[in-house]
This record gives structure tokens, C-alpha cells and sequence, in this order.
């Protein structure tokens, strides 16, 4: 078996028409972790997704899902993974229990082995266990959707917008309930909007765009990659004039006394900028800096892809 919890080796594919959705992808997902797969809108990401689930078919290259090759072994394969899609999808008329019953029935797991109790109290739905799914909140299904993903106890979750749509309180079970997953030794692979949920959960961060990966590193180390920095200065007496100076990336006044300066770390430092402003005879009162995030590097890489 191999160490990767997920391996993709030149991994393409071509729809019908000449649609190139992925182009010569390769990464691995580590066990254990928590994975990030990021991209925008039409980078390839749930078409990456739906040939780990089965779903469609790729063109070219290798998938090993939990060491089983999916061409060779696609029901270990699939066995293996739990996808919890992006889309709110199952039957209304069943209730979530049914829901849960029939997905574990599918798995060939005995009646005496199933968890749709535990899986619905751990979802917080055990109250909703006998209405028609039809009746549930959008955040409720979600929330279904992942219950229904872990009925055969998958090693690898993968969550697609998990929290799309969901309000803060819901979310905040949701992500518990990841972290007890994760606690537990599931891998978790992650594909979110929500920049900032992925900076302060994922352990490694892959950006895809175009097809490609553009990225894939330790998340502290991606973020580290960011070049542009900020400092937020109050001056003693409200700004006439905007200065303008060459190590200046960016200035925008927040308030009559206040701008935020961006510069290039690689170029120039804080202290710089700071003498710079000085310079021009501004008094500054008060300084702070804002380091780059995950948003800053994601926006940096992808906006280069679609230059080049």
C-alpha cells in the first residue's frame, strides 16, 4: 500500500467537444491530513473530484485511492472514499434515517453493523431522524450529505463546499465534526470559497487553475511565498496630499488621517516606507502591519497563470 492516502499521477481529461479540464495533473494527498484542493470557478476541480468518486471517467493517467488503483480495483477504490458533492442531492420522499439505511444497504454493510443513529446525533439530526428529507433546512441536508458520505467509514472524506450556504452556528458543528474525523485518522480533502477556512484548517494547500496545479505546499509555506506586505499609518493631522514614493506597491486612504501602503517585501521593508513617509515631513502616530494571507497568495498565482 502507499504512504499517500490519494496519488495522481498525469491525470487528464477531455470532454466530449474538446473541453480540456485537466491537463497533466499530479499530486499526492498525505494520510492523516488535512488536505485543501483550491482553485476558481472551471479550474478543474470537480471534475478531479467526480474520478475519484467514479463518477466520470478520466482520459489519461493514474488514480490510486487508499493504495487501490481505480481502473483495477474500483470498488476497493471507491469503498475507500466519501464524497460529500457540492450539490444537494437525494431523494425527498425518504427520511434522513431511510437516507442513511439505504446508502449503508448499497455498501453491503449487515443491519447489525450500520451507524445511522450515531451519524444522525453526530450531524445534530437525530430529531429530524423520521421527517421527509424534502422538510430539512439547506444547512440540515448539507449536513445529511456528510452523514450519508461516512455510512461505510471511509478513510478519505472528501467535502466539495461543505459549508456553502450554511450559517455560522451550523458550520461551526460541521467543522467540529471534521476535527473529531480528523482526530480519528480520517483524511480529510477540503475544496472551499472560504479562503480563510482553509488557511486555519489545512495542513497542505494545492491550487489548481486552468487544469494544472499551480501549487502545492505546506499551508505556512505558501502563505510565506506572499510578496506584497502592508502597513497601516496614522499621521498626526489629516492628509492634503497623498504621498507617492517608488517602494509604494499600492496606497489607499482609510480615513482623513489614515492610509495602508502595500510594498514589496523582496525590495523594500517596513522601515523604508516609513522613512519615506517621513521624508515628506508627515508626523506618524501610530503604525501597524498586516501580514499576506492565504487570499493575498491566491489571488497573486492565479491572476499570473492567466497572464501567462
Amino acid at each position: 500500500m502507499t504512504d499517500a492516502a490519494i496519488r495522481i499521477e498525469n491525470l487528464s481529461k477531455t470532454y466530449a467537444g474538446g473541453k480540456q479540464a485537466l491537463n497533466d495533473v499530479s499530486f499526492e494527498v498525505p494520510r492523516g491530513q488535512i488536505f485543501g484542493l483550491l482553485g476558481p470557478n472551471g479550474a478543474g476541480k470537480s471534475t478531479l473530484i467526480n474520478i475519484l468518486a467514479g463518477l466520470v471517467v478520466k482520459s489519461g493517467g493514474k488514480v490510486t485511492v487508499w493504495g487501490f488503483d481505480i481502473d483495477e480495483h474500483p470498488r476497493n477504490a471507491k469503498r475507500s472514499i466519501g464524497v460529500v458533492p457540492q450539490e444537494i442531492i437525494f431523494d425527498p420522499f425518504f427520511t434522513p434515517r431511510e437516507t442513511l439505511e439505504i446508502q449503508a444497504g448499497l455498501y453491503g454493510i449487515a443491519p447489525n453493523e450500520r451507524q445511522s443513529d450515531a451519524l444522525l446525533a453526530a450531524m445534530h439530526l437525530t430529531d429530524k431522524a423520521k421527517a421527509y428529507s424534502r422538510t430539512l433546512s439547506g444547512g440540515m441536508k448539507r449536513r445529511l450529505l456528510v452523514a450519508k458520505a461516512m455510512v461505510h467509514s471511509p478513510p478519505i472524506l472528501v467535502l466539495d463546499e461543505p459549508t456553502a450556504g450554511v450559517d455560522v452556528e451550523l458550520r461551526r458543528q460541521l467543522w467540529d465534526y471534521v476535527h473529531k474525523l480528523h482526530a480519528q485518522g480520517v483524511t480529510i480533502v477540503l475544496t472551499t470559497h472560504y479562503l480563510e477556512e482553509a488557511e486555519q484548517l489545512c495542513d497542505r494547500i494545492a491550487i489548481i487553475n486552468h487544469g494544472k496545479v499551480i501549487a502545492n505546499e505546506p499551508t505556512r509555506e505558501l502563505i510565506s511565498k506572499a510578496q506584497e506586505k502592508a502597513v497601516v499609518v496614522t499621521f498626526d493631522r489629516d492628509i492634503v496630499t497623498v504621498p507617492t514614493n517608488a517602494c509604494f506597491e499600492n496606497i489607499a486612504l482609510i480615513d482623513e488621517r489614515t492610509l495602508e501602503i502595500t510594498y514589496r517585501k523582496d525590495k523594500v521593508n517596513a522601515g523604508q516606507v516609513l522613512t519615506a513617509l517621513t521624508a515628506d515631513g508627515h508626523g506618524i502616530i501610530d503604525v501597524s502591519t498586516r501580514d499576506p494571507d492565504l487570499e493575498d497568495v491566491f489571488l497573486s498565482l492565479t491572476s499570473e497563470t492567466q497572464a501567462a
